[in-house]
Order: structure tokens, then C-alpha cells, then sequence
């Protein structure tokens, strides 16, 4: 618990007034699932994914998509070695354990795409072989709303791979005051040091799954999940991914308030930001409207799903 208090501790430092977001996305890490951050440009994003991965003492890479990104360019080519007279293979930078994935929907599907089996296998596949990732390995993205210039929405096989959703807003007034007065924030992200390595890492992670999930929790989140599909305005609604994704980052959310069991209030902590971007509509609304009424959507299945004591 140590490590990880400090791992939360070094991330807020220089992400002010950004506790529950940073505590979501720590959540997400140890669960073992990918974190999608959204928001306008210059509220942090790319702040919080450099944060999380200086503060681990394993590989990062950073990939900026652009619309002439191609699929080779983030996984990797095989290459022709003259003086072996065969092929080797010359690995992307998604061969690293912190992968910040940099405006994702600036690029097109194809190089968009690349990252599917990535994300879902934590393996890759060029020509006819297969290379597997480094262990742990995360995939922080970051979006810009649709409406910017040169973006690409992402299709829903790609969404449901993020394990959460995370919408940065503007920090409050107070400290806002103090990132203007100090004006610290790069050299505060860039001069963190590591508090943790990727072995003590893989044990945090075997002690998550270990946090205790009572059937009527999993009853409650499986509930949560059907009615998403169910709900008239919902054409698809959370896939068991997502179910399993609510209950892994709930543990993961006990697990950092201290305890061995889960309860009904860590679920629905963390539902909005697993399930809204799961939840499309029906009809051809706009991103930001699928958006909104996720939202909405979530809030009024959470009030009508009973909770179990």
C-alpha cells in the first residue's frame, strides 16, 4: 500500500486539483486496462499520461498521431538484413511499457486500427509472426473533441478497448492560480522520479485481483451492464468486456482506499467513466451528443438498478 500511495502522491503533484481523475486512472493502471483522456487542448492530458509513466521505472514511448501515420510506423517492419541474407524485425514504438498514444483521433482508421490487437492481446502480428509486448504494458491515448479540425472519431471495436474514459476539465480556481504564479508544470512533470518498477508493479496487480467481489457486487454490476442494452435509446449498449473492466477497476479502487472487499460505492465511481463511452445511441447524432447522453443514460440506470446492502 506504500507504493501505491506514493505512485498517487508523485502523479498529483504536478496535476493539481485533479484527485478523483488521477484516482480513476491509477485504478485503471492496476487493473490492467487502457485510459483514453479527453478533453480541449492544455488541460492536462498529456501532463497526466507523461506522469503516470515517469513515475514507473519501465520503457515509454510516445507515438503523435497525424493523418499520414501508417500502421507499420507504430507496430513495427521486418527488414532485410543483407549481410544475414533474411529478414529482421524492427519493432514500433509500441514495444514499450507506457505508450502515450498522443491526439489518437488525428489519425486515420488504419493507423488508428494498429492498436486493436495491442490493446486487446498485448501482442502484435507482422507478416506471419507474432511478438508479444513488454509486461505491464498501457496504452494512455489522448482525444480532442470532434468538433477540432483533421479528426477521425474512433469506431466502437476501438472504444470498447479503453478500459476507462477520462474527461479533463479546467482545474479550479486555486489551482489554476498556482500553475500561473509558479509556472513549474514541465520541469515539476519531467523531473518526477520513479516510485515504482514493472516487477513490484505485476505483484500490485496480483493483489488486486485478490480484493474480495461478493456475487450480490457481481449481481449488481452485471444488472448495471444488461440494462445498458436494454434502455430504448441504446442501438449498443456495454459489451462484457466493459462488465469485466467495471469489476477489475472496482477492485483496483478498494484496493487504493485501503480495502480487501469491494462495495456498491466503488462500483458507481467508476461506472461513468467505464461504461459512457460503450453506450452508443441510436439515429446518427454527433460525437459530443453520444457523448451527453451516455451520461445521462449511465445516471438514470444507476438510480433505477437497485444497490445491494
Amino acid at each position: 500500500m506504500d507504493l501505491v500511495f506514493r505512485l498517487r502522491t508523485n502523479v498529483e503533484t504536478v496535476l493539481l486539483g485533479k484527485s478523483r481523475e488521477v484516482e480513476l486512472a491509477l485504478a485503471s493502471f492496476l487493473a490492467g486496462g487502457h485510459i483514453l483522456l479527453e478533453d480541449i487542448p492544455g488541460t492536462g492530458k498529456t501532463t497526466l499520461a507523461r506522469a503516470i509513466s515517469a513515475s514507473i521505472s519501465g520503457t515509454f514511448r510516445r507515438i503523435q498521431f497525424t493523418s499520414d501515420l501508417l500502421p507499420q510506423d507504430v507496430v513495427g517492419v521486418h527488414i532485410f538484413d543483407a549481410d544475414k541474407r533474411s529478414f529482421t524485425f524492427s519493432p514500433g514504438p509500441l514495444f514499450a511499457n507506457i505508450v502515450l498514444a498522443d491526439e489518437i483521433n488525428r489519425s486515420n482508421p488504419r493507423a488508428q486500427s494498429a492498436l486493436l490487437e495491442a490493446m486487446g492481446e498485448r501482442q502484435v502480428s507482422v507478416d506471419t509472426k507474432t511478438y508479444p509486448l513488454p509486461d505491464p504494458f498501457l496504452v494512455i491515448a489522448t482525444q480532442n473533441p470532434f468538433e477540432l479540425h483533421g479528426t477521425y472519431p474512433l469506431p466502437e471495436s476501438q472504444l470498447d478497448r479503453f478500459n476507462l474514459r477520462i474527461r479533463l476539465s479546467y482545474p479550479d480556481r486555486e489551482s489554476e492560480l498556482r500553475l500561473i504564479r509558479e509556472n513549474t508544470l514541465a520541469s515539476a512533470r519531467d523531473g518526477l522520479l520513479p516510485v515504482i518498477v514493472p516487477e513490484q508493479m505485476r505483484q500490485i496487480r496480483a493483489l488486486v485481483e485478490r480484493v474480495t467481489v461478493r456475487d450480490s457486487i457481481v449481481g449488481y454490476i452485471y444488472r448495471i451492464v444488461e440494462a445498458t442494452r436494454q434502455h430504448p435509446l441504446v442501438r449498443l449498449g456495454a459489451s462484457p468486456r466493459a462488465a469485466i473492466g467495471l469489476k477489475s477497476t472496482s477492485q483496483a479502487l478498494a484496493f487504493l482506499a485501503g480495502r480487501d472487499f469491494v462495495t456498491p460505492g466503488d462500483v458507481q465511481k467508476t461506472a461513468k467513466a467505464t461504461l459512457c463511452h460503450r453506450i452508443f445511441l441510436k439515429g446518427e447524432p454527433g460525437e459530443a451528443s453520444q457523448a451527453d447522453a451516455g451520461d445521462a443514460i449511465l445516471a438514470e440506470i444507476l438510480e433505477a438498478v437497485p444497490s445491494p446492502v
